[in-house]
């Protein structure tokens, strides 16, 4: 397994920049298979959030790979939903981690969004699920705006008292969708989304953050250097005190050789 090329510290963010996205899939998902497996060694169950973007790909595939998972004491949850979708359509988050990882690794309760719902009563109802015990870890991204689940700038709230709400995608979320090949075009991106709030995703134990890739190159400039505010959302994350940013050479954009 490939070492990082560089570690620093960003505030209380850890940050770990790997030559490419395979080596910083296979390190980050071997870091938290390492973490659950300790979850595991000491409570029954363990709760887990993860995102569901192609930036997850290689860390969701060598998670699926690990060794000594007792994925039946696995409680999943993801982090946010596409609005209107019908239930059959390959764009749904659920969909994705179905899969990427659910179908492959079995955990013994997975709790999809069903976003072609009332949108109401799915925060309602989610938000009673995540609050039933506490989120153990939680696996993400972050956005090309510097989003957070669906948190993006104009939505994003540091003190949300919400577990979970309804927002409007801002234009830059949308054409990630599209970049991201998720899409074909910007019309066909759904224009709202349910997502998990900050608070709720910050209130876990561990964070896992995986970013690869040139396209989110601004977004990790921005998240390292930029004031802790909603205007790159993922600022936050340099204030909890367990989260560790793993990212290649592509996205970090430093001479990471010196």
């Amino acid at each position: 397994m490939s070492l990082p090329l560089l570690t620093r510290r960003c505030e209380q963010l850890a940050v770990e920049v790997f030559a490419d996205r395979l080596a910083l899939g296979e390190y980050s998902a071997a870091a938290a298979a390492d973490y659950l497996r300790q979850c595991l060694g000491k409570q029954e169950n363990v709760r887990i959030i993860f995102a569901a973007a192609p930036s997850q790909n290689e860390f969701l595939a060598a998670l699926a790979m690990a060794e000594g998972i007792d994925w039946s004491r696995v409680t999943a949850f993801h982090m946010d939903e596409y609005i209107g979708l019908p239930p059959e359509s390959d764009q749904r988050f659920s969909h994705y981690l179905n899969q990427h990882l659910f179908e492959r690794v079995h955990p013994g309760t997975v709790h999809l969004i069903p976003a072609w719902q009332d949108a109401e009563r799915i925060c309602r109802h989610y938000s009673a699920l995540i609050r039933q015990a506490p989120i153990d870890m939680v696996c993400l991204g972050i956005g090309e705006n510097g989003h957070l689940a669906f948190n993006d700038p104009p939505v994003a709230d540091f003190q949300d008292p919400a577990v979970m709400k309804t927002v409007a995608l801002d234009p830059v979320c949308r054409q990630q969708q599209v970049n991201d090949g998720c899409f074909t075009t910007l019309d066909a991106v759904p224009t709202h989304a349910v997502t998990l709030t900050i608070p709720a995703l910050m209130a876990a134990g561990r964070l896992f953050c995986m970013v690869p890739g040139t396209q989110k190159r601004a977004a990790i400039t921005a998240m390292l250097r930029q004031p802790v505010s909603t205007v790159c959302p993922a600022t936050i994350l340099r204030t909890h005190g367990a989260c560790t940013l793993f990212t290649d050479s592509d996205a970090f954009g430093e001479n990471v050789h010196g």
